[in-house]
Order: structure tokens, then C-alpha cells, then sequence
């Protein structure tokens, strides 16, 4: 089992070696597991319950003042499940697997997949508020008369910026995922708290099917970054195509991202891995965690 994870593309990390130690954890319980699927759900849980990352404990908050999470994971077989604006769920993307493997639908939202993971024994009614969301979150000046979070004004002025120094207290990334190959069998995961300070139920590209998350036979993707440049141009089904079309994992990874800065002029990173074991990591921002782990059947 090989497995790869990443810890969200964006600004230089605080505390760059003790998020490097999660990563690492991370890769291990993944690749301790018998099948693909099994070592994306292991890893990316892992790193949903360190509020170090944005997914699970720790996420950003939305401009109601809510924290809700969204997951997506693929096999080669492109067997496929999602979940979107879950309130107080930790482990969006044991959700996602209970949609692909028992329901016959590839994505369910809010309040109802809310209601799926209590049927499948997923805790819910978490609270996933780290401290540095929460003195980030004390620290706002909301206009006084916004009592909803709606002003969209104040969210576009907001939404997205990044801090000048180029440290991640902006909390708009640090989005999680893993992908994994054991023979011929690929599997790949992403999952997030979305991004500070966005609309009330928006949703960002990680649950969409080649956007945050792609897999085929020739390759397992995840990516991150600024969530709706990377919707627009399927960042990930666009690294998968790069592999169906000869490149390895590597050389497949720099070309997309190289389009994706020349299309979006934004940044994103993403980790795959191919049909052959070949690993590929590329991003174009100031900084992406990763880690792999690797054991012998």
C-alpha cells in the first residue's frame, strides 16, 4: 500500500515541523490498511481531527458564523461519493464513503447527509471549533446591522484576502487529502471546512466530482487551493487526463498546474498517484505540506 497526503496549498504554515508530524501519522495509518478506499478514509480522519488543518476540527467558518464541512472520495472503478454543508460533522468523508457504498446516489447535502451519518453510527453534533478559529472569529467586526451573515458587501471584502505576510492565519486554506494505490486498485479523497468567511452554504470545489477529487484507472488525484478557479478548469480530472494521455504522475501534476496559473492566475496545489506507483506533487503557492508512506503487502 503507497499512500500520499497533503495538507492544503497556501501561505508558509505556523509551525510548519508539527504539522509535518501529523502528515506523517497520517501517511502511516493509511498505509497500514488492506485496500485503497480504506487508506484515504484512514488518513484524511486523521488529519479532520487536528485543528492544525481546514476540515473537521478546525474548520473555517462561514459568514453565519457556522461551521460546515464537505468531503468527496473516488475509486478507479469511478465509484463515487459526496457530501456538502454538514453542520458539526468531524468526519466528512466516512459520510462521503457511506455514499458511495450504501446509497445509490454519488453526492447528498446538508442536513440530510447530516442525517445519513447518524444512521451509519457517524458522530455528529461535533464541535469543531479550534481556538484559532474561535479568537479569529471574536476578533471580527461585523456591521451592526447583519444579524444573518448576508451582508455581501463585507463578505467580498473579506473573502479570500490574504495576510500580507504570506503566514496561513487566513485560514482560507489547509483543505486535506489523500490518495492511494495497492495493485491494480487506486482510491482518492479530499475534505474541507470550506473557506473564511464564505456565503452562508457555499460550495467550494472539494465535493465536486474533478474538481477538489478525481479517480481512473490510470490515476488518483486531490487537490487544493482556491476553490473556485479550481471548479472552473476540474483541476483534478485535468491531472488524471495528462496520465490517460502517456505523462507520469510528476511530469502530469507540473503541466496542470502550470495551466491552472494560466488560466485562473490563481494558486492550487495537487498529489497524485498512478496506476504504476509513480507519485506526483506540484503547486504554485508559497507553500504545500505532504507526506507519503509506503508498506509491502
Amino acid at each position: 500500500m503507497q499512500v500520499l497526503v497533503h495538507g492544503g496549498a497556501g501561505g508558509v504554515a505556523n509551525e510548519p515541523e508539527s504539522r509535518q508530524a501529523v502528515l506523517e501519522r497520517a501517511a502511516d495509518a493509511g498505509s497500514e490498511r488492506s485496500n485503497p478506499v480504506e487508506a484515504v478514509e484512514a488518513a484524511v480522519a486523521a488529519l479532520e481531527s487536528s485543528p492544525r488543518f481546514n476540515a473537521g476540527v478546525g474548520s473555517a467558518v462561514q459568514s453565519d458564523g457556522e461551521i460546515r464541512t464537505d468531503a468527496g472520495i473516488m475509486t478507479d472503478a469511478r465509484n463515487v461519493g459526496a457530501v456538502c454543508s454538514m453542520p458539526n460533522v468531524e468526519h466528512a468523508l466516512a459520510v462521503a464513503r457511506i455514499v458511495m457504498e450504501e446509497t445509490p446516489h454519488g453526492f447528498v447535502s446538508g442536513e440530510h447527509a447530516v442525517a445519513l451519518a447518524d444512521r451509519y453510527g457517524i458522530e455528529t453534533g461535533v464541535d469543531l471549533w479550534s481556538e484559532r478559529t474561535r479568537d479569529r472569529w471574536d476578533d471580527l467586526e461585523r456591521p451592526a446591522d447583519d444579524a444573518t451573515g448576508d451582508d455581501l458587501e463585507w463578505i467580498r471584502d473579506r473573502y479570500g484576502r490574504s495576510d500580507p505576510d504570506g503566514r496561513r492565519d487566513d485560514l482560507d486554506h489547509d483543505t486535506v487529502g489523500a490518495v492511494a494505490v495497492e495493485g491494480d486498485d487506486l482510491a482518492a479523497a479530499t475534505s474541507t471546512g470550506g473557506r473564511w468567511l464564505a456565503l452562508a452554504g457555499r460550495v467550494g470545489d472539494v465535493p465536486q466530482v474533478g474538481c477538489g477529487f478525481y479517480c481512473s484507472p490510470a490515476a488518483a488525484v486531490s487537490a487544493t487551493g482556491a476553490g473556485e478557479d479550481i471548479a472552473r478548469v476540474t483541476l483534478s480530472r485535468r491531472v488524471a487526463g495528462h496520465v490517460e494521455r502517456g505523462l507520469e504522475a510528476q511530469a502530469a501534476a507540473n503541466l496542470a498546474i502550470e495551466e491552472f496559473a494560466e488560466l485562473t492566475g490563481s494558486t492550487a496545489g495537487v498529489i497524485t498517484l498512478d496506476a504504476r506507483g509513480n507519485v506526483g506533487s506540484a503547486d504554485n503557492s508559497p507553500a504545500m505540506q505532504t507526506a507519503r508512506a509506503r508498506r509491502s503487502s
